[in-house]
């Protein structure tokens, strides 16, 4: 029942067998007692995991294994049952899918590490999740958990081969499904092994934030940080998995302070891109330093989530429904991308305010040809009901200067 809760409080859509979350409530009780009883007795088998392909922010996509809700359900179990035992052996560097941390933690050590540290190697591994050793995997597991039927669902669930949408079947031999409940501690689990715990034995001065498999490591000079990067790549040879070498890089850490000429001088790290930026210290005065802001990946595809809106074309509706169509995915954006370096945000979303003005503009007659008087009306709406939009509540209103055509 708690793994229930969970699973429905996830939400998600259904698997291969179509039954959604609402239609596995309406008769729980039985659903649930014919799993448990499965389980309990060793005749649970699960389903095939429904492959559908994402769309990746730098092209091509990613496979994602949707389990039907009943071994959803399964999983959670089996992880509320083992989370704790893990949580103990766990690197306080590794910050993704675990209690009490959260990608902004990660972001901010980062953040104060590269004041601290020149230089950065940007990880990236080659297709991780789907390239995950099965046996190495369970060797892990083994050291953690005794209970034999864990041990044998365990197995079960990364063998459990992929269905297409055209009813295809693929078989998988290495990998753990993105999106299955359990992948993600099993994912950290595999990388406390083969990177967190060898890095605090081999390399213990350099410090790290892992994020899942998206890693920074932060080094005192450009040798070091060469050398580090042989290392890993040796490391994973062993374990089976490989860096992107398009995509790992060192970076120079540049601020007003440090004088060195490097060609790299940016990365990206979950949906921030970290470079020189002018900033305030206490007395106000400005100095390059080098920090955070959202990235131009995240703006873009923020951007294509707004045209989704199709707001030219809906001019049938009232501004107050676009407020509640809109207001919880914006908040989403704002408390996520708004933690660092807040203004390059807010400028940002000042496009939604042209987007208001643009369907205004072609819902009223008034102001047919007319944007800056669409405009001028949406900064007296915005006086009038500033808690309207939740982008207008953070201090992103119309500016009665904006002029446009």
């Amino acid at each position: 029942m708690a793994a229930w809760k969970r699973v429905r409080e996830n939400k998600g859509s259904a698997g291969i067998d179509n039954v959604s979350i609402s239609d596995y409530e309406t008769n729980l009780g039985t659903h649930l007692y014919k799993l448990w009883n499965r389980m309990s007795s060793g005749s649970y088998f699960p389903n095939a995991v429904k492959l559908v392909e994402i769309p990746k922010s730098s092209g091509g996509t990613r496979p994602l294994g949707i389990p039907t809700v009943g071994d959803r359900i399964a999983q959670m179990a089996v992880v509320l049952l083992i989370e704790a035992r893990l949580e103990e052996i766990f690197h306080p560097n590794s910050y993704g899918y675990r209690p009490n941390r959260s990608a902004h933690d990660a972001i901010g050590q980062a953040r104060e590490r590269c004041w601290r540290y020149n230089w950065v190697l940007d990880m990236d591994i080659s297709k991780f999740f789907d390239t995950i050793d099965h046996d190495l995997l369970m060797k892990a597991v083994e050291r953690h958990v005794q209970e034999r039927w864990i041990l044998l669902y365990i197995r079960r669930w990364l063998k459990v081969p992929y269905a297409t949408i055209t009813g295809e079947c693929i078989e998988r031999t290495m990998g753990v499904p993105q999106g299955s409940v359990i992948g993600p501690i099993l994912a950290n689990l595999y990388l406390h092994y083969t990177f967190d715990k060898w890095m605090s034995i081999y390399h213990p001065n350099v410090p790290f934030e892992r994020y899942a498999d998206d890693t920074i490591c932060h080094c005192s000079s450009l040798e070091e940080a060469q050398r580090l990067k042989a290392s890993i790549v040796e490391r994973f040879a062993a374990c089976k998995l490989k860096l992107n070498e398009e995509k790992t890089r060192i970076v120079y850490c540049k601020d007003g302070k440090r004088r060195g000429k490097y060609p790299e001088i940016t990365f990206d790290f979950l949906g921030y891109t970290f470079q020189p930026r002018g900033q305030r210290n206490r007395n106000g005065q400005v100095f390059n330093g080098y920090a955070p802001a959202i990235s131009k990946k995240s703006k873009k595809r923020i951007t294509e989530k707004m045209r989704g809106w199709h707001l030219s074309r809906r001019v049938q509706i009232k501004l107050s429904d676009i407020a509640s169509e809109i207001n919880a995915e914006v908040r989403g954006w704002i408390n996520y991308y708004g933690k660092f370096y807040g203004s390059l945000l807010k400028a940002f979303l000042q496009s939604i305010n042209l987007k208001l003005a643009r369907w205004a503009e072609r819902k009223y007659k008034r102001f047919r040809r007319k944007p800056n008087d669409a405009y001028k009306w949406l900064v007296k709406v915005a006086s009038k009901s500033p808690n309207l939009f939740y982008h207008w509540q953070y201090g992103v209103k119309p500016n009665r200067l904006k002029s446009f055509g």
